[in-house]
């Protein structure tokens, strides 16, 4: 292979590269520069060292991607050799990889651990990439071998769709990589064909308008996410087994309440540990949510939480808790020790198969909300699709809540929920204490005895402000303890607890206490949301001030079956004839382009009939008078009385000699004929040229030659 012939493969190579890394927000760019480039540049190499043997192409299919996947162990898979070379440990790993890697990376959150077990998929991929396309290249050409990288391009965006400045950028990349491919297998052609770039030029502004459309577009339209991702329905899966709600434990749980269940330290300030979220409620069960994902690299705060937030982190130590579930924080960030599963829109942790005591650190987000921030807030409708309903409510629950609620739902009227239940029930205390959380245990909390703990406090605002239209959600964990002195304390089975979370527009949920014993008084001060809800809870004007408050109108309650509002789509609309305009502008000219190739590559005297139909289409664009029954002679005559350039009609002229020599000599043609034809086709093209830009631009953009002339 000589060092021309090396510039178009190194294109080919770049190409599928750039391919691999758009799975950058996957991962990120760092984990997979090395996997990607030096396993490119083994195949390169081994390309370039076996095409300049003759002995040795018949092998460059196998030896590249035998090298490129020896790149690939000593880059990724080191660990599993011996001495840098490949184990059984390595093939199955190499295995695993292209069988399970890319279904655990949709399983992880994003991005994902850069593992081997979960990146492997990409560089093979790419590998797969460089090694079609450089044999698509050697046997087929340019075009042919950027469909493998293209590919990988295609299902990268299944992963993530790149969007916005980002995706103007690759696209950028991809498509220079692309052009130097062109522009080097076309430096190899005969001097005869690089009069063709006039057809190069008038594709030119086509290709010059979308790239300064993506970047117009990446840099001003809005990014959104993508409406279908391979992502949405692949969850880690979960082990069926037989666990004990955290909910179920509570009246156990405080009935041996100096039994240590963890130990933090670090963690200033916290007032309160969530285990599990329960979102479903059927009026008999409250379930925990099921789309749990791996715990990839860092998680970031979802779109909802428009306020600043702080990373802080904690020591985990001793955690007994018995099951899956693990203490946590509403936003979790990142854990180190162990390798838990996170539910991400509730932040729960859960790792299938604990060891206990499970020891680890957790770094979480902490809303940064200053004073008086959750006065005038809203509460946040858009997480309503988010939560279950209420099951069949008893008589009396209705009315009971228009008491409790009597305005519409803000976060003042939530509040003032957690009122009623503060003023108008009284935690139960002493050995027989309350259990169940369904509506017959509900209904004898709200409407008979008014005792109840904090799973019948949390349950009945839970059910009562979903009822009222307020997105809330049950949390069941533990609270810290009073002696927490310097952010150093163990937790026991008594301060089990079960609280309500209400969501607020921006800041995300925000913890409430309507039992009044979820704070527990400590040397420091508590921070966050919790001491945020408080400021506001003792500033709360009374329920009939709030009766009249101007509020935004509740769309409805939850649980209920009216459907979701519908807006028209007009992006659709005007999606549909800027693709048309774009498959015009852009395709009709490949569409000539890629048909005058195959002409061109026709054996014998297929080349000199190719040569005749390009030079009929070509004059057909231009609008000149050409009919089915016509032959090159008669097209000559006709093209003769017209304003058409001389360059043309020579054109034209040489072109029918070679075309009655092919035809009718009976001597077989040689290559000299299909060339001398492609030239008369040159002369042609040159001539109708000169006729100006906006005419060639016309022509090039006219359907019309891609039909049969009639």
């Amino acid at each position: 292979m000589t060092t021309a012939r090396v510039l178009p493969s190194a294109c080919v190579v770049l190409a599928a590269v750039l391919a691999g890394l758009l799975f950058a927000p996957v991962f990120g760019m760092a984990p997979l520069l090395l996997p990607l480039a030096v396993p490119a540049a083994v195949v390169l190499a081994v390309a370039a060292g076996t095409s300049r043997r003759e002995a040795l192409v018949p092998w460059r299919p196998v030896l590249t991607p035998l090298a490129g996947l020896l790149a690939i162990v000593e880059t990724l898979l080191f660990p599993t050799t011996v001495a840098g070379l490949p184990t059984g440990e390595t093939i199955r790993a190499l295995v695993s990889g292209a069988t399970e890697s890319w279904r655990l990376a949709l399983q992880s959150t994003w991005p994902a651990q850069p593992d081997p077990t979960l990146v492997l998929f990409v560089p093979l991929l790419a590998l797969l990439a460089c090694v079609l396309g450089v044999e698509l290249l050697h046997r087929w050409g340019a075009l042919p071998a950027l469909l493998p990288s293209l590919a990988v391009v295609v299902l990268s965006q299944f992963y993530r769709a790149t969007t916005g400045v980002a995706a103007a950028l690759a696209a950028l990349a991809y498509a220079a990589a692309a052009g130097a491919l062109l522009a080097a297998t076309r430096a190899e052609r005969s001097t005869a064909e690089r009069r063709r770039v006039p057809a190069l030029l008038l594709v030119a502004p086509a290709v010059t308008l979308a790239i300064v459309g993506a970047l117009v577009g990446g840099a001003l339209l809005p990014t959104t996410e993508a409406r279908y991702t391979l992502k949405d329905e692949q969850f880690a899966p979960l082990a069926e087994s037989q666990v004990t709600s955290p909910l179920d434990e509570l009246s156990g749980r405080l009935s041996h309440p100096d039994t240590p269940v963890f130990t933090v330290d670090g963690a200033t300030g916290v007032d309160r540990w969530p285990v599990v979220v329960l979102q479903e409620f059927d009026g008999v069960n409250w379930s925990p949510g099921g789309r749990y994902r791996r715990l990839g690299a860092d998680l970031r705060p979802g779109p909802e939480i428009t306020v600043p937030v702080e990373r802080r982190t904690a020591e985990i130590r001793d955690a007994r808790l018995g099951g899956p579930w693990l203490p946590g924080q509403t936003l979790p960030a990142g854990v180190d020790g162990i390798d838990p599963l996170v539910e991400e829109r509730q932040g729960s942790l859960l790792v299938p198969q604990v060891a206990a005591p499970a020891d680890y650190t957790l770094s979480w987000w902490e809303p940064q909300v200053g004073d008086h921030t959750l006065d005038s807030v809203a509460i946040d409708l858009s997480l309503v699709d988010e939560l279950g309903g209420v099951g069949e409510v008893p008589p009396g629950i209705i009315e009971l809540a228009d008491r409790a609620v009597p305005t519409r739902p803000t976060f003042q009227t939530a509040l003032a929920l957690e009122r009623f239940l503060r003023e108008g029930y009284r935690p139960a205390t002493g050995q027989n204490l309350p259990t169940g959380h369904s509506w017959p245990q509900l209904e004898e909390f709200l409407l008979e005895t008014k005792r109840g703990t904090s799973e019948q406090f949390a349950a009945a605002y839970v059910a009562l402000a979903r009822i009222k239209g307020i997105p809330a959600r049950l949390v069941v964990g533990f609270r810290a303890p009073e002696d927490r002195a310097a952010g150093h304390y163990t937790v026991r089975n008594g301060d089990a607890l079960a609280w309500p979370e209400v969501a607020v527009e921006g800041v995300g949920w925000v913890p409430l206490d309507p039992s009044g014993t979820a704070t527990a008084s400590g040397p420091d001060p508590t921070r966050g949301l919790a001491a945020a809800a408080a400021e506001v809870r003792a500033e709360l004007p009374p329920s009939e001030q709030l009766r009249d408050a101007p509020v935004e109108p509740a769309p409805g309650t939850l649980g209920s079956d009216t459907a979701g509002g519908w807006s028209f789509p007009y992006s659709v609309l005007l999606a549909v004839p800027l693709s048309a305009v774009l498959l015009w502008v852009a395709g009709v000219p490949l569409a000539k382009a890629l048909r005058a190739r195959r002409r061109r590559r026709r054996p014998g005297a297929g080349a000199v009939i190719g040569a005749w139909e390009e030079a009929r289409d070509r004059l057909r664009a231009y609008g000149l008078p050409v009919s089915a029954g016509m032959t090159v002679r008669d097209l000559t005559t006709a093209v003769s009385g017209t304003t058409t350039d001389g360059a043309t009609v020579d054109g034209l002229r040489s072109l029918g000699t070679t075309v009655d020599f092919a035809l009718w000599s009976g001597a077989e043609p040689g290559p000299d004929s299909g060339r001398h034809a492609w030239a008369a086709v040159d002369a042609v093209r040159g001539g109708l040229a000169r006729r100006g830009l906006r005419a060639r631009v016309r022509a090039a953009l006219n359907p019309a030659p891609l039909r049969a002339p009639r």
